[in-house]
């Protein structure tokens, strides 16, 4: 009794006796004696070469038989190699180490091979290669922007520092880890601590900082986080330079401790990286009975100086009150004019006729005015 098996055009036939590939069929129809294959175990597995890539637990065994060979694509990977699969001009593999086979029809193959020596992947068709499905497990990427500093450390060791753009790298090459370092200026508040005076006074302050990341590789190796270790020095140079003032000395000149507290923290700042730009005392925060004790002393300067004010400007009227009337009496002629001047005044609004001889004006008219009340 005969048999038949027919192998299409987008197939391949492996043709097995007692376990072995004998043969690679080409696309056809084959006919075959059913008893004889039985007796024999031959077997036909048919493979869809639509599907690019041949994937078979005995892969190593059956790729020394020529004719499968011949129809396959084979890589063989080392551990530092990685492999990008071109189909028809599309990206369809990203294959790692080890054996991987690939139909040569009906598909046009092209193969790129990468070395992980070279960390760094640079490829015209970046894009397409990230938005690949495997991309996730091969690769690795980041975006550095144009205010920032990234180091990239590979197995504890620094090995680049990154430009602004894209990056991309190979997975599975040892430890990379990457720091970003903002380059921009920063403001770091530096919350209230409880400080005491010199005068034995505990109050707390607020401090304002404002930093920069000059040299990214010392805030990295130096310190574990440049902007906490930059809030540490601040309060611990702040409480030092307060500790040393009294309470007075603090509120009039707060600008001094700010300057003390920039150019102490400067010199420790700039051994990882950091130059100080300017430094503040935003707040300076007394307890509730100091306060009270404070106001009443403001209230009493006040209070005081308002009084004072009040005393010179009587002192000085009175001052030029007798002035003036020792001019006057030194200058009979302006006496004279100022008895016109109050005259005038007295009879701003009357209209009343007065006819005045020679002699004492003032006398003349006291005279007019007493005869005038008598008549009246």
């Amino acid at each position: 009794m005969f048999g038949k098996v027919r192998i299409r055009k987008h197939e391949l036939g492996l043709l097995y006796r007692y376990g072995d590939l004998c043969k690679v069929l080409t696309p056809g129809v084959y006919r075959f004696w059913s008893r004889l294959w039985s007796r024999t175990r031959t077997t036909i597995s048919i493979v869809d070469t639509l599907e690019t890539r041949f994937e078979h637990q005995l892969l190593d065994v059956l790729i020394r038989n020529s004719g499968l060979r011949e129809a396959l694509l084979v890589l063989d990977l080392t551990d530092n190699q990685r492999a990008l699969v071109w189909k028809d001009g599309r990206l369809a593999y990203i294959v790692g180490p080890g054996r991987h086979a690939f139909w040569k029809e009906p598909y046009d193959l092209w193969v790129e091979t990468f070395s992980t020596n070279q960390l760094f992947l640079e490829h015209p068709k970046m894009d397409a290669i990230l938005r690949h499905a495997d991309a996730p497990k091969w690769l690795n990427g980041m975006e550095v922007n144009e205010y920032e500093d990234v180091l990239l450390t590979r197995d504890g060791c620094i090995v680049q520092r990154l430009a602004k753009g894209r990056h991309v790298f190979w997975r599975g090459v040892g430890n990379v880890t990457w720091k970003a370092i903002d380059r921009r200026e920063q403001v770091a508040d530096v919350a209230g601590q409880e400080i005491m005076t010199q005068d034995k006074v505990t109050l707390r302050v607020n401090l304002v900082v404002t930093y920069q990341v000059f040299e990214a590789t010392k805030a990295v190796l130096v310190v574990n986080d440049h902007a906490q270790a930059l809030y540490r020095e601040a309060q611990l140079v702040l409480r030092s330079a307060v500790g040393t003032r009294s309470l007075d000395a603090l509120l009039a000149d707060k600008e001094s401790v700010g300057g003390e507290v920039r150019n102490a923290l400067s010199q420790r700042a700039a051994e990882f990286g950091v130059t100080v730009k300017g430094v503040g005392l935003r707040d300076i925060i007394l307890p509730g009975e100091m306060k009270t004790i404070l106001n009443q002393v403001i209230e009493a300067e006040k209070a005081a100086q308002a009084n004072l004010i009040r005393r010179r400007e009587e002192t000085a009227a009175a001052r030029s009150q007798a002035n003036t009337a020792k001019l006057l009496a030194e200058n009979p002629m302006l006496a004279r004019m100022k008895e016109m001047e109050m005259l005038h005044e007295m009879l701003s609004g009357a209209k009343v006729t007065f006819v005045l001889g020679d002699g004492d004006m003032a006398g003349q008219l006291r005279r007019l005015i007493h005869d005038n009340e008598t008549n009246g």
